[in-house]
């Protein structure tokens, strides 16, 4: 799951470097909250995560793994595309917010508890 995280975090990567360069030439700076969590939970969440999965494998080899993936990056874009339009003047979609980032909150739960559980030291003890 390490990889799969990984690859998606430089698709954010990318993403949020293409709002910045949009946002300094346009000079459209209230889209600088979208900007930062983009880059924070998309880019540098996700490779985070990422490179834990990967460094530590009984982390990132279940089913918990597979189900924390799915809900960050259903409940990412969703959160990412009300944030912006809330940006961008139109109040009504403040709900789509709320849904994306408790389906990602959610995701988040599970890695933590994916963490706690299966994260070994070398010694093999917890």
């Amino acid at each position: 799951m390490g990889i799969s995280f990984i690859k998606s975090s430089v698709v954010y990567f990318l993403i949020g470097i293409g709002m910045g360069m949009f946002m300094s030439i346009t000079h459209k700076f209230q889209y600088a909250p979208a900007h930062a969590h983009i880059n924070l939970l998309g880019w540098a969440s996700l490779a985070l995560m990422g490179l834990i999965y990967h460094f530590f494998p009984s982390t990132g080899e279940n089913s918990l793994a597979k189900v924390h993936y799915w809900l960050y990056n259903i409940g990412l874009p969703i959160m990412m595309i009300g944030l912006l339009l809330i940006e961008s003047g139109k109040t009504a979609f403040e709900p789509v917010i709320a849904i994306g980032a408790s389906i990602l909150s959610i995701g988040v739960i599970f890695f933590v508890v994916n963490v706690l559980i299966n994260l070994k030291n070398n010694a093999g003890n917890n």
